[in-house]
């Protein structure tokens, strides 16, 4: 079996309501659908959520390195040979979102070719997990309102608290939070960079008062010092997300006392090397969750099979709901979050069919 074509399709599916967060916002889904076909007739699926206020790729970018860059060293290639097709590719700089989706779609391959679901390949940990929510930045009405609808209509317990803005207003948030959903609810931060060290260390014990669990990128990842004083004074784990974005960061992270815990994003790093962060994360004891890139329905699906197929992760809620802000999207079955959990799909691959006629009606090119 041979790769016979490579295809990056841009999308833009609107939202039914902006999504807010320290570092950005996020009013349509402008992403790039990758997919990949082999000389026997699979079709391989992948999904690139391109955030340019993080990691500095466009939906045009994409496209353009998976045509341009990626293209050439994947056609006439085995997909089963994903390291020899990781090297490949690690020779461009960057593209994240473009290299995990490219991997993405290597595996929905590999698990048609093999009749087997991804999740069953990674090592079939599960078969649900918890779903987490994330919170956007909004009043503390508005972020109570969202956290109780997903309570009430899909029964989820666990919930990712967007900060990062004046310390009074993110903790008047959290507290009104906390005092809707009870204390059995899980909740986490995510400051997206959006505080200075000092401010960062005043929120962590503020945080903790109000039984918040981590705290994710409190601060400038590029403020190193400022970084190891937060993990040093935080009385809550810190979390690594977008300053550990690769392997060797991660590890670099670690060792140098930066995080405590490691956000995965398969929209970032796909299957292949998630999972190689996780088995280093493993052996150092280090707590790794799965985080969210504001991914549609592929990307939900896929971050579900990571979640299921590695023990791990599996024992962690996923950060799976963000599809739910789309108006819609381009897959046949839509996933489905109920009592407060989400299955991996039990079709080989990743079972994400996708239609056509709504293909045809949101893409751009």
């Amino acid at each position: 079996m041979k790769i016979r074509s490579v295809e990056a399709i841009p999308l833009a599916i609107p939202y039914r309501r902006p999504f807010a967060f320290a570092s950005g916002k996020v009013t349509a889904a402008d992403h790039v659908l990758v997919r990949i076909t082999t000389d026997d007739g699979l079709v391989g699926v992948g999904e690139a959520p391109p955030r340019p206020y993080t990691y500095g790729e466009t939906a045009a970018s994409v496209v353009a390195a998976v045509r341009d860059l990626f293209t050439p060293v994947l056609v006439g290639a085995d997909p089963f040979a994903r390291e020899r097709i990781r090297a490949d590719l690690g020779r461009t700089v960057a593209n994240n979102a473009a290299k995990g989706a490219v991997d993405t779609a290597l595996w929905d391959l590999a698990g048609q070719a093999c009749g087997q679901p991804v999740h069953v390949l990674l090592g079939h940990a599960a078969d649900e997990v918890r779903a987490a929510h994330m919170i956007g930045l909004g009043t503390p009405k508005e972020m109570v309102a969202d956290a109780a609808g997903m309570r009430d209509e899909h029964g989820v317990d666990a919930f990712k608290i967007k900060v990062g803005r004046e310390l009074g207003v993110d903790l008047a948030a959290v507290r009104a939070l906390r005092a809707e959903l009870g204390e059995h609810v899980e909740l986490y931060a995510d400051a997206n960079r959006g505080w200075d060290a000092d401010t960062a260390i005043v929120a962590s014990r503020r945080l903790a008062d109000h039984g918040v669990s981590m705290l994710e990128e409190p601060n400038p990842a590029d403020d190193v010092l400022g970084r190891r004083r937060i993990v040093a004074a935080s009385p809550i784990p810190v979390v690594g997300d977008e300053s550990t974005i690769t392997l060797g960061g991660v590890a670099r992270s670690l060792l140098d006392g930066d995080s405590e815990a490691i956000s995965v994003k398969v929209a970032r790093t796909g299957f292949t090397d998630s999972a190689k962060i996780v088995g280093l994360c493993e052996g150092l004891g280090v707590t790794t969750v799965i985080g969210n890139q504001i991914d549609g329905m592929i990307g939900t699906v896929a971050s579900v099979a990571l979640g299921c197929g590695l023990r791990a992760l599996a024992r962690h809620p996923v950060e799976v709901t963000n599809y739910l802000l789309m108006a819609d999207d381009v897959l046949v079955d839509p996933p489905v979050i109920a009592d407060g959990r989400i299955a991996a799909r039990q079709a080989p691959g990743l079972g994400a069919t996708i239609d056509p006629d709504k293909l045809a009606h949101y893409r751009l090119a």
